[in-house]
Parts: structure tokens; sequence; C-alpha cells
């Protein structure tokens, strides 16, 4: 996959503050990096990208950063008996993205001490793609330096590829958590179906470093808590009712607990349910404790945390590849193009707040599975057809003397246009979620951010371009 990652140079980060023997933090406050020889620094593993070889792994570039100041001490936390407890340590994987920022600022908010491992590629992304996040989002140093400013909570960075164990290992043994929150996969349906190296990267970088993570909790922390972002699509769209991840059936007259069938829709969504089927065999086989939050699609963009300065703004992905549904009809009745409605309009799915998906998580962590067990929630507040999310966007942007029209597009994806779809997601309202759903109120929120940073729109990215059936082997360039 050297022509998806070749832009970046493999990175391994050391704060010399600490005694400890692996891979180390960022500081808030470093010095410009200096390269150093990788024989000297024989426990620096963090790649950004490696190689394929036909023996030993070489890693060709190695830097190291120097810290200038002391981090804060800890902050202590309350348990349930009101006293004083050791702040619980969370990894969070993939902490640079649009959902997984938003989680790691709640978390630290909450008091959670927590750490972010990530490998920077979904910026890269961007740049092979000619896209851009509709809001400008500060590089992921800044980011973490404003909110030591703002809050005095530190946020640990550890950059690199979880897809190398030695990198991911080092972390783990560096920032010892007690869970992690498994976002870093690429997420995208569409840009696992541009062609065959997309295919392949997708599957390679999800299930493997899935894997990875695994070993990571079964050698070095084995009563970490993984809670691992799934997704709705691993369901389908069956004619019977969705259970949270397991369906109990009857059969020539003998009954079962049996895991809900899988239905993926794309190379993305199958590797989320090869994801699933790994988690669940090592829960079984290793012990590990295991959440699975099956996520609907995620709108929005604002959280407590994300507006309290403009670089801690999060991200919003408009185009046809990475955005999601109600997002992109919000940008685009903001600069007057006509709401895509894919083929009928009748794809019903599961919807939230980001401001949900933070804090689903955070009830995750806080009410962790026990050893053993392969926990899944489906994680979603309510269901919406596409034509209901294109008549609730039109009718808020005429409230905002918005002209919205809509267009029907032929549908570049394989799924039903009409169809049943009732999906039970009780779990973790019964651990006490409070939703934020879809109003008028935050309808018009979105629609005046969109309008806000409509001069960043790029309308050549508004229309699909990726086909389902037209994948092909050759590599495709993606510019516009």
């Amino acid at each position: 996959m050297a022509h998806l990652l070749s832009a970046s140079c493999p990175l391994a980060i050391s704060l010399t503050s600490s005694s400890k023997n692996s891979v180390k933090p960022f500081g808030l406050n470093q010095t410009f990096f200096n390269p150093q020889p990788l024989s000297n620094h024989p426990s620096l593993k963090a790649l950004l990208f490696q190689e394929k070889k036909p023996k030993r792994r070489r890693r060709s570039c190695v830097f190291l950063a120097t810290a200038t100041s002391q981090q804060a001490p800890p902050e202590t936390s309350t348990n349930n008996n009101n006293s004083p407890s050791k702040p619980k340590r969370v990894m969070v994987i993939g902490g640079d993205g649009y959902c997984g920022w938003a989680t790691a600022l709640h978390l630290s908010k909450k008091n959670y001490q927590v750490a972010i491992v990530d490998n920077l590629v979904r910026r890269l992304f961007d740049h092979q793609l000619g896209l851009e996040s509709l809001t400008p989002i500060a590089s992921i140093h800044d980011r973490i330096s404003r909110w030591k400013a703002l809050t005095g909570k530190t946020i640990e960075l550890y950059v690199g590829d979880i897809c190398d164990f030695e990198f991911l290992a080092d972390s783990f043994n560096s920032f010892e958590p007690d869970s992690v929150v498994h976002f870093g996969e690429q997420r995208s349906a569409p840009y696992s179906m541009i062609d065959r190296s997309r295919a392949v990267f997708t599957q390679h970088n999800n299930v493997i470093g899935t894997l990875n993570v695994l070993f990571a909790i079964k050698e070095f922390r084995e009563e970490c808590h993984l809670v691992k972002l799934g997704t709705m699509g691993e369901y389908g769209t069956p004619n019977i009712d969705i259970e949270e991840g397991y369906i109990t059936i009857t059969h020539n007259g003998r009954t079962d607990t049996l895991p809900y069938p899988k239905q993926a829709s794309s190379f993305y969504h199958l590797s989320k349910v090869h994801d699933s089927h790994n988690i669940a065999f090592t829960c079984k086989a290793w012990g590990i404790r295991a959440t699975d939050l099956n996520q609907g699609v995620v709108y929005g963009v604002k959280t407590d945390e994300t507006e309290m300065h403009e670089e801690l703004r999060n991200r919003l992905d408009y185009d046809a590849v990475f955005g999601t549904a109600l997002n992109r009809f919000c940008v685009q009745a903001a600069v007057g193009h006509p709401l895509t409605v894919y083929g009928k309009g009748g794809q019903t799915r599961g919807y939230l707040d980001i401001r949900d998906t933070v804090q689903c998580v955070e009830l995750a962590i806080a009410n962790p599975a026990k050893a053993g067990e392969f926990r899944v929630f489906n994680q979603f507040t309510e269901q919406f057809s596409v034509n209901e999310l294109a008549s609730l966007v039109t009718k808020a942007g005429l409230k905002l003397g918005l002209d919205v029209t809509k267009m029907t597009v032929p549908n570049p994806r394989v799924e039903a246009e009409e169809h049943y779809y009732n999906a039970k997601h009780t779990k973790l309202m019964e651990l006490g979620l409070e939703p934020h759903y879809l109003s008028e109120s935050l309808l018009d929120s979105l629609l005046n951010f969109a309008v806000q940073f409509k001069d960043r729109v790029d309308k050549k990215q508004i229309m699909p371009s990726v086909s389902w059936k037209k994948i092909g082997v050759k590599t495709k360039s993606m510019n516009p």
C-alpha cells in the first residue's frame, strides 16, 4: 500500500522526562524535531507507515522530540462512594478523527487520564482525494496544546500505526490503559469501494489493527476493557427486527441464542464483521472483556468541549466519500445545491447526535463488560429514511430563507431502497443515556453552521463518484 501512504514519514516520538524504556507521548512544549539514528534509540518503534519486506521490517526515518516543561500532576476523580480514587486511564485509538476527537475531549473533561493513539492518516486521505473538511481544523498538536491551556488537563499523544505491533506494544506499556476506545479504522464505505487497493487497505488496516489491539490487551493489560466502535451496517436490512447483537431462535425443536446474522454491504462493513468475530472469539478464548458499539449514522459537529475554542473545533465532512447523510444535506442546502437523494430514498438507518456518541462511550467505560463477556450495544437514538431527512432539512432551510430543493441521483450503492427496518436500542438507555433528539433547533444550528463556512465548500465534491458495481483493479485517481 505504498502508493496510499507515501506522503508520510515514519515517526517515533519520545519524551526525555520519563524513565520508561518505551515509546513516550508528545509533550505540549516541545523542541524542533531532531533526526536520530534508529540504532541509537532501539526502543523507538512508532511508525506512520510500514512497508512489506520479505524478512525483517526496516524503519527508515525516526525523530526524537524533547519536552521543555513538566506535565501537570494527574487530576483525581471521585468514585461512587465519593472518596478520591486514581483516575482511570483511557487510550483513544483514532483520537484525531471525527468521533475520536470529540470523545477524547469529553473523557478528559470527565477527569479520565486520556491518551490519543493515531497515525494521522485520515488527514492524508483528504490530500489524496482532494477533499477538505467544511470546518478548518487545527493540527493534533495545536489541539492538544489548546486543551491543556484552557483546562489544565493533559492528553498524551502517541503517533504511530497500530498495525505495527511493536509500536502498539510500547504504547500500551508506556500508558498502561484501563480501557481502550477503538475508533482507529478506515470508516468510509465509499472509500473501501474506490478500487482494489483501497479495499485491501481498508480490510488490512481495520482487521489487523484490531487483532493487534486484542493481542496487546492479552499480553500487557489483561483487565483492560475494550470499547470497540462497530456499525449498524453489520446487520444490513433484514425483514425482521434487529436485536442487540444476539438473537434467540428455535429450529427443529431446539432453541439457542446466537450472534445476530450479518449482511454487510461494502468491504468496509465486512471489515467490521470480521472485527466482531475476532473480538467474540478472544473474549471466549482469552477472557477479554469487550463492548461492541454498533453505531448508527452520526450527525452534528458541536460538543460542549469542541465549542470552547476554534482550535478545538471538530471536522465536518460533506463530500460523497466521507460525509454522512444529514451533514451532507445541511451543507448542500447552505450552498444552494439540490439535496442528493440516492435512488428511491427509502433507505432507513439509525441516527444519533455526536454529543450522544461521546455519552455512549463514557457509559460503556463506566459500566465495563465482565471478563470473557462480549457485549453488543446498538448505538443510535432515532430512525429516519433518506427521504425523511431530506424533508426535515427542506423545512428547516425554508425557515432560514434558504431555497432548498432535492434531486434523485442514481444509487451508486448496492442496497435495498425500500425495506423494513426496526432495530432495538435499549441497552444504552438502560445505562443512563440522555439522548439529544433531532429537533428543529438542532437543525437550525447545523444549517447556520454550514452557512457560516459555505465559502469553504467545493461543489465538485458533492455528487457521488464511487460506484459499487464499477470498482476495479486499477488504482483510481480521485482528484477533481
